[in-house]
């Protein structure tokens, strides 16, 4: 299959999922709801622990379910597909618009990823809230992220020319410090707050390049209310380091990336799960208000919402340490960069891993094909990398050439 044939498909796809908004019966409403809503930092809005990630929204009627279940924060982005579309349908028909918190990114909607690059103008970051906006079906966004911070697939070409012999991955934390407090930016923000177009500025990155430091200098600077880091069980030492400083600044975490990979654990309605296990190990963590989550299905919106208000018991990080033994040697910790300097020719090692968790655990294919298709040096050098270096630096022992090569397979269409 042809790349534009399958993005062509994919795209009829999603918008055949843009449902209408049935009445609900009775029974739907007994289901597990949301128990706990944490206020996001100093912004006065409490959000639900468990919260909806729109990267792959089916129906507008899923919407309505989470509502029902008490979910009343849902995060979007322009560069998700119809997720927009679908989310602002829901808006439209439940007439809920003062109970929901909408989020969303300074994204492009043509692109993935679409987050707007350093060097845009003061209006482009004004003219794609106007097009969420519109495609939301509302008049006011209550956060809008800068996104994906700290992943260094922006131009640093400017950066390397005048600082020769630099690190990549110090040049590229210069030129993401840069984007993280364009002048551009906040002059946007400033007009778009004083517009009343959005209420509120944050920043969320998975890394790999310095993702704390980025976001601990996004903490202390002033300018934004909160941040939305990659955070899990299975790595990031510096993060409650991080959390601290946020409560001391009074600025909202909100978690995101929870499921470390999400290999292969299936849904269990009868038990504990390992889904219920993370949750809970995130949100015992004091300063994180809430989280995050890609939710596809009736099934786990049921089943997500099950943990909210638990407590984080010993046969969870029973869970937790069996997940880590089934999958430590095969998980790229989201957010770690550890191997990136190894690599001479320049292979976002990170990114490409983080596609291909997309495409095989997430069912995002066509986000991961387009995220891959976007990077300038793919994978296929690794055939003809005789000594691995990024294997050597990897503090995890992954085997990266050969998942590297995997992953290129997987994500590349015949010409």
């Amino acid at each position: 299959m042809k790349r534009r044939e399958f993005l062509k498909s994919s795209a009829l796809m999603s918008s055949a999922a843009v449902l209408g908004v049935p009445h609900y019966s009775h029974a739907a409403a007994e289901k597990a709801t949301i128990q706990v809503y944490n206020e996001i930092g100093k912004t006065g809005i409490k959000m639900s622990d468990i919260s909806f990630g729109c990267g792959k929204l089916s129906s507008a009627s899923l919407i309505a379910r989470a509502m029902n279940r008490g979910i009343n924060y849902f995060d979007t982005s322009p560069d998700y597909g119809d997720s927009e579309e679908v989310l602002g349908e829901a808006i439209k028909k439940l007439k809920k618009r003062d109970k929901m918190i909408i989020a969303s990114k300074f994204c492009d909607k043509e692109l993935y990823p679409g987050h707007l690059p350093l060097g845009s103008k003061k209006l482009d970051f004004i003219k794609v809230v106007d097009g969420s906006l519109s495609r939301l079906n509302t008049d006011y966004l209550d956060i809008c992220f800068v996104h994906a911070i700290g992943e260094g697939t922006t131009l640093f070409s400017a950066i390397k020319r005048f600082i020769p012999g630099m690190k990549a991955s110090e040049k590229k934390r210069k030129e993401e410090e840069k984007r993280l407090f364009d002048e551009n930016l906040l002059s946007a923000v400033d007009t778009l707050k004083k517009s009343g177009k959005i209420r509120f500025l944050a920043v969320s990155s998975h890394g790999p390049h310095f993702m704390e430091e980025l976001m601990t200098k996004a903490v202390t600077s002033g300018h934004y209310d909160l941040i939305m880091p990659a955070f899990n069980f299975m790595k990031f030492p510096k993060i409650p380091s991080l959390l601290l400083e946020a409560k001391k600044n009074n600025v909202g975490v909100i978690a995101m990336k929870t499921l470390a990979g999400a290999k292969d654990m299936s849904l269990d309605p009868k038990g504990e799960s390992f889904e219920h296990a993370v949750f809970k190990w995130t949100l015992k963590h004091q300063g994180v208000n809430g989280l995050v989550i890609t939710i596809k299905s009736i099934d786990e919106l049921d089943h997500y919402v099950k943990a909210s208000g638990k407590e984080f018991m010993t046969s969870d990080q029973a869970l937790l340490d069996q997940y880590k033994k089934l999958y430590t040697a095969k998980y790229c910790r989201t957010g770690c960069g550890e191997c990136l300097d190894s690599c001479s020719s320049n292979v976002n090692i990170a990114t490409i891993l983080r596609y291909q968790m997309y495409f095989q655990d997430y069912g995002m294919e066509k986000k991961a094909l387009e995220g891959y298709a976007s990077l300038r040096q793919k994978a296929d050098v690794c055939n003809s990398c005789l000594d691995t270096p990024c294997e050597k630096a990897c503090p995890y022992g992954l085997p990266i050439s050969s998942m590297l090569q995997t992953a290129h397979n997987l994500l590349s269409f015949n010409a």
